[in-house]
């Protein structure tokens, strides 16, 4: 057992304690993206809605368990995502990509009904389904883990570091108990912002640990159910598991840290509400450019154009890693688009003609062009 006592040990336990101050201008810009991001919902299709809403569930899937060093099969976990949003996808999926799919969708669709430990059961079975081969070693599914002491361990076997330790099952059916009374009662308290409700149920049951594996993935789907309540919102357009994943070493540097500190959880709620936030920027920053492409294809209905220039403009306006955000150049449009040197310098001149695109200061091979950033932004302020 380390020196330092486990969090769970402190006699209060777990009767956590944090401090509103510092928290207070994450929980706004929290409350304020989400405002903006359901405002910017309302401004696009039900077909891009329901798009939108597979990208980030996907995301979120395949984040979650890159986590704990699970590479999926992405192709098949779309395809069972897909089918439950009825979309046509004839993909093919496995025992793992539906159950994963229904995990998702049931913390989020079904986000009114109550936590109780049958829907643990329920979504622990969905994780590991029972031909899984993936599994190196028989593994309880479907029930509490068993009486070995439960820890988080690195380094070398015969001397290992014990980053935590969880309660030991003598108590565990008794906590898990007090955490499912608490996650139901908290959802009906006007005193408990619900953005906190989130960090404090994510941070409680992660140190409960109460599965042989997967307990992170769950922690995780946890979350999400908490912030489904929160939001009133049965489909979910941010992936914070995504979040975490871009700050893994973080997430359990600043676990490890609370998990052996006192019942003042500060420290995690400023984490978890900043990568929250995080979360939150990136689905209003993808969600402003479906807005962007909306608007500047409604700009240019009238304009005839190729399939090659058509799958150009595309990938300059989604911008990010399959984009060009600093602009394209007549080589990279050759190699796009799949079209001799001189095709692309003249599908470039005609882009320019008909003020599809812009040439950026620069000349000769270094000429580079960029989407017309006002036809982008026609119709912004009526969106």
């Amino acid at each position: 057992m380390n020196d330092t006592a486990w969090i769970w040990q402190q006699p209060d336990w777990p009767h956590f304690t944090w401090q509103a101050e510092p928290l207070a201008p994450l929980l706004r810009a929290c409350t304020q993206a989400q405002g903006r991001l359901l405002g910017m919902l309302g401004a696009v299709g039900s077909d891009t809605e329901v798009q939108s809403s597979l990208d980030a569930m996907l995301q979120n899937i395949v984040t979650s368990s890159a986590i704990e060093g699970e590479q999926l099969n992405v192709g098949s976990v779309r395809s069972s995502l897909a089918r439950r949003l009825g979309l046509n996808d004839k993909g093919r999926t496995t025992a793992r990509s539906e159950g994963l799919a229904e995990l998702l969708l049931d913390t989020t669709r079904a986000h009114q009904q109550p936590l109780d430990l049958e829907r643990l059961y329920d979504w622990h079975c969905w994780l590991f389904p029972r031909d899984n081969n993936l599994l190196a070693q028989p593994l309880r599914v479907g029930t509490l883990r068993g009486e070995e002491p439960m820890q988080v361990v690195s380094g070398r076997l015969d001397r290992p570091t014990v980053h935590f330790e969880a309660p030991p099952r003598a108590v565990l059916e008794e906590q898990l108990a007090d955490f499912l009374t608490w996650f139901e009662s908290s959802h009906s308290d006007a005193s408990l912002d619900p953005l906190l409700r989130a960090g404090i149920a994510h941070f409680w049951f992660v140190t409960l640990h109460p599965f042989d594996d997967g307990n992170g993935r769950l922690t995780r789907a946890i979350t999400d159910l908490a912030l489904a309540q929160g939001e009133q919102q049965a489909i979910r357009f941010y992936a914070m598991s995504a979040s975490i994943l871009d700050d893994r070493a973080g997430y359990y540097r600043i676990l490890e840290a609370s998990q052996k500190g006192g019942l003042d959880i500060t420290a995690w709620l400023q984490w978890f509400l900043a990568t929250l936030l995080k979360s939150l920027e990136q689905a209003l920053a993808r969600i402003d450019r479906v807005l962007a492409r909306a608007r500047f294809w409604q700009a240019q209905r009238s304009q005839a154009l190729s399939a090659e220039q058509i799958n150009v403009l595309n990938r300059l306006l989604d911008g990010g890693e399959r984009g060009f955000e600093g602009g394209i150049s007549a080589a990279q449009y050759q190699a796009v688009a799949k079209v001799s040197k001189a095709t692309a310098t003249r599908h470039l001149s005609d882009l320019v003609a008909k003020g599809c695109i812009t040439r950026l200061p620069g000349g000769g091979r270094s000429t580079r062009y960029q989407v017309n950033c006002t036809l982008a932004a026609q119709g912004a302020d009526n969106a």
